[in-house]
């Protein structure tokens, strides 16, 4: 693949409140995706959200809901789940994603290389956290989707590597 054009249809923060716009149903995030697969998009990170409130969620049977939607128009499509340390602090929760399997099982899980202040809270990144996350993803053969806003966070990513819970070639976005 010479070019990754990688789509986010939804992050972690906007609501239907702030814009109407934004999809937050299990239908809606798979119909923008797919439409995006119509030009040209080859990867998606993939924020889900909760059914009744519309707010961001860690749960494994909505990011299943959604891979599975995406997998039955789209297979080469590579998927990406969300681990943010946002509004989820607990390793199990940020994790559940990742214990998806067979064709629900992402092909990539985020990794936020360092706790980031936002306006209003951060998303917190601790060094436990950052290597339980790189742990259990090198032993489900999920490839980490490395986010990286300074050369701090590359270092981690270098260090990382050192352990043997990374390697070359990696992937920043």
């Amino acid at each position: 693949m010479d070019l990754i054009i990688n789509f986010t249809p939804t992050g972690m923060i906007p609501t239907k409140k702030m814009t109407a716009h934004v999809p937050v149903t299990v239908t809606e995030i798979v119909e923008e995706i797919h439409e995006a697969t119509e030009i040209g998009i080859n990867m998606v990170h993939l924020h889900a959200r909760d059914h009744q409130t519309g707010e961001p969620t860690y749960k494994a049977e909505i990011y299943g809901g959604i891979i599975e939607k995406i997998r039955s128009f789209n297979r080469e499509l590579i998927v990406c789940v969300s681990l943010s340390g946002r509004n989820f602090k607990e390793f199990e929760r940020r994790a559940e994603p990742l214990t998806l399997e067979g064709d629900l099982k992402p092909d990539m899980g985020s990794l936020t290389l360092s706790s980031l202040n936002f306006q209003r809270q951060a998303s917190l990144n601790s060094p436990d956290m950052l290597l339980a996350l790189a742990q259990e993803m090198k032993s489900r053969g999920i490839v980490p989707e490395l986010e990286a806003f300074d050369l701090g966070m590359i270092n981690y990513a270098k260090y990382l590597e050192r352990k043997g819970l990374l390697q070359a070639p990696m992937t920043f976005p």
